[in-house]
């Protein structure tokens, strides 16, 4: 596909980037996204419409990002649509006023909208996502106020002669209940664009870019957990070279119950490819002892991670390349690739390798969400209970046991989350749940069983629902079930004698607890 035929999102640093990316996808429509900064805009845009993310920083602030006039926007007559800073940033940069916000507005809110292009079809009152600490004081001359908080706050403004919008809210998130409606609106009335593009172009155009980066004799080393991001990459990069790949199964002592097994089972079956195992579980473990650290348990295991992979590589002729199956929200809680955005967590597999990895990285996936890797999945025939497990962290289970990893403790974690999924899955819920675990405290609590007084472990139950991993709800597990599963723990798994469910949501926690 060609831009021509689609949105050009430039990234001035928000963690919700690429989530209009995945929305205007969602919508049929082809879409990249650059920095705000990206060389290539030197050379004037060609886009059906732009789209101005949001942003940490201020206007104001000494080498705030700007908008690069250079790149023709405002006077090709493209649409644009500015979101949170990116409003603030057009309103600046037209000749309107951007100040200090009397009342700082994080979370939903309510906003009164007047009819205008991009509010078409959205009810007078609409509940959105607001994050923000400047605020347009005075939209610039041609716009006018098309939406307004109960605080009297400007949440959009418009010039529709020009086909120039904003709004201060976030559109892409869930939580903006008719925020898919807006930006349909602003895609295909604003820029009149066509729906024309799906997953299956994702495919080609992967496949096309994995022949050309391994290149005629390259080879692909390519890590398996069991989980849907490396059974997804595993059946993408057999579609492309299907005689150049070799997966790799370290078994780290911190899969889940029976899973190097499954892996095993499934994929020297399903995908017919070159399987190695390796059975790594005592040298994780060995340096995992004692420390308590979530960075330095995620460091440490990224490093022996790479550091097996290293052997297994060099027993393979022009073993080049290493594939992983890093997702954008990794990417985007780790490091900042694009704009300037703030560093939420490092993650194993883009911000803990070692500079001496010896391997060009493939990660075909690190521009989809979870829910677009299922949809891919599917597209390329996997199973469906291959595609439609919950998500599983990279690090495994060390990010849900707090405090010190042990084999006893590692196999109580174990068995209690055996119970916990069984549950959901015979109770007909696993399907109505994004992400659901146990996570295992360092907090021992007085219990009583069997007339005898207990000091153990304190487990907690984790699940979410969510679209697309980057914010969540609890999810509403009733009171008897949750009461049935934890009878099952605590009279099956020896070391529990109490079990919690978390009912925070994300924000301001992260779905999982390290």
């Amino acid at each position: 596909m060609e831009l021509s035929h689609g949105i050009l999102i430039l990234d001035y640093g928000s963690q919700y980037t690429l989530l209009i990316a995945r929305k205007v996808r969602e919508l049929g429509v082809y879409c990249e996204v650059w920095p705000c900064n990206d060389e290539r805009l030197n050379q004037g845009i060609d886009a059906k419409g732009v789209i101005l993310s949001g942003g940490p920083a201020s206007v104001h602030v000494e080498g705030a990002p700007s908008l690069d006039l250079r790149s023709g926007i405002l006077e090709k007559e493209i649409p644009v649509l500015g979101v949170c800073y990116g409003m603030q940033l057009l309103a600046h940069t037209l000749g309107g006023k951007v100040e200090s916000a009397r009342v700082r507005e994080y979370g939903r809110a309510e906003i009164q909208v007047s009819p205008n292009t991009i509010f078409d079809g959205v009810e007078t009152t609409t509940t959105v996502w607001m994050s923000h600490g400047d605020e347009v004081t005075k939209v610039p001359d041609g716009f006018a106020v098309v939406a307004q908080t109960h605080n009297g706050v400007v949440a959009a403004m418009a010039n529709d002669s020009r086909r120039i919008y904003g709004v201060q809210f976030h559109p892409e998130v869930s939580h903006s209940v008719e925020g898919l409606r807006i930006l349909s609106n602003f895609v295909f009335s604003a820029a009149e664009c066509v729906a024309d593009w799906n997953m299956h172009d994702f495919i080609e155009a992967s496949v096309d870019t994995i022949r050309s980066q391994v290149g005629a004799a390259g080879r692909v080393i390519c890590g398996l957990s069991g989980g849907v991001d490396s059974s997804v990459v595993a059946a993408l990069l057999h579609r492309a070279i299907p005689d150049r790949l070799t997966c790799v199964l370290v078994d780290n002592g911190l899969l889940r119950h029976q899973e190097a097994e499954n892996v095993q089972e499934v994929f020297e079956g399903h995908f017919g490819v070159d399987l190695r195992v390796v059975d790594a579980k005592r040298h994780f473990l060995d340096r995992l002892a004692g420390v308590t650290d979530p960075e330095k348990k995620r460091k440490i295991i990224g490093e022996v991670f790479i550091r097996e992979f290293e052997k297994v590589a060099a027993e393979i002729e022009d073993a080049k390349f290493l594939a992983q199956g890093t997702l954008y929200p990794d990417v985007i809680e780790s490091v900042s690739i694009r704009g300037p955005s703030a560093t939420i967590k490092s993650h194993h597999n883009v911000g803990g390798l070692p500079e001496d990895l010896g391997f060009d990285l493939i990660e075909p996936l690190r521009e989809l969400f979870k829910d677009e890797v299922r949809v891919l999945g599917r597209a390329l025939g996997l199973p469906p209970h291959m595609v439609d497990r919950h998500p599983f962290p990279g690090p495994g289970l060390a990010v849900r046991i707090l405090g010190e990893i042990t084999e006893e403790r590692l196999s109580i974690l174990r068995q209690s989350d055996k119970i916990f999924i069984e549950a959901l899955r015979e109770e007909n819920l696993y399907h109505e749940i994004w992400q659901a675990f146990a996570v295992l405290l360092p907090v021992k609590t007085v219990g009583v069983m069997g007339d005898q007084r207990t000091y153990e472990d304190t487990l907690v139950l984790r699940a979410v629902t969510s679209e697309d991993g980057m914010t969540a709800d609890r999810a509403n597990l009733s009171v008897e079930f949750l009461g049935r599963v934890s009878d099952r723990i605590i009279n099956s798994v020896r070391g529990v004698n109490r079990v919690v469910y978390d009912v925070t949501s994300k924000p301001p926690g992260t779905i999982e607890w390290e």
